[in-house]
């Protein structure tokens, strides 16, 4: 009865924070639009849902992410489109594969990260709040290194033609937008899992139950 509870209770918070991801997601908050990519928010719920309730819900929440983007992309795009959207590809399947990675797959990988980064310091019993501060830059820089680094990677020579430079000058692009851009963002999300995960902690902490000689009660801590 208690392992049905627990996972009911699971699975009720994983719904909760898909819906406060898709909110952000199709809000000015979420995907803040930028001249050539579009910046987000929408990887903090990920990763404070990953330290929650652990790495598979971070990995689901990552991918409901990574549908969002992969829609706001279709309907709104912007010069790289083409690198989140399959429905913009310029090279075939193996670009419609492509996109799928990073759209979806690099942002299932943050809250993978993310949660298992928290577990690793809740073993090493690292105080909560560098630990919360750690995993939210992490988290963070994760979304932007592997999303730029794939476009990079993949996308090279499309992403040349978008900007109207050579090739060899991707790397540097490439490069200045996780220095503009995601460090930035990290340092937002540093923050902001700290503050949010802080007071959520709290909430998500085990209900122990203390036994007595009396009418037995449930304490919460």
């Amino acid at each position: 009865m208690n392992t049905n509870k627990k996972d009911t209770r699971w699975m009720v918070s994983v719904a909760l924070m898909a819906a406060i991801v898709i909110l952000l997601a199709n809000t000015p908050l979420g995907m803040i639009q930028l001249p050539i990519i579009k910046a987000t928010t929408v990887h903090i719920p990920v990763i404070i849902g990953a330290i929650l309730l652990g790495p598979l819900a971070g990995a689901f929440l990552g991918g409901v992410f990574g549908v969002c983007s992969m829609i706001s992309n279709t309907m709104a795009p912007t010069l790289l489109s083409f690198a989140f959207s399959p429905f913009l590809s310029t090279t075939g399947f193996s670009g419609v594969l492509k996109a799928i990675w990073v759209s979806i797959g690099c942002r299932i990988l943050i809250g993978v990260v993310a949660g298992w980064l928290w577990i690793l310091f809740k073993k090493i019993k690292l105080n909560k709040t560098i630990g919360l501060v750690i995993t939210g830059f992490i988290g963070s820089m994760t979304n932007t290194i592997l999303v730029m680094g794939s476009i990079y990677v993949l996308f090279a020579q499309q992403y040349a033609q978008a900007k109207e430079v050579a090739v060899s000058a991707v790397f540097g692009l490439v490069m200045g937008t996780v220095a503009a851009s995601g460090v930035p963002e990290a340092i937002a999300a540093a923050v902001l899992v700290v503050a949010i995960g802080t007071a959520l902690l709290r909430v998500f902490r085990p209900t122990p139950v203390v036994n007595s000689d009396k009418k037995k009660n449930t304490i919460h801590a």
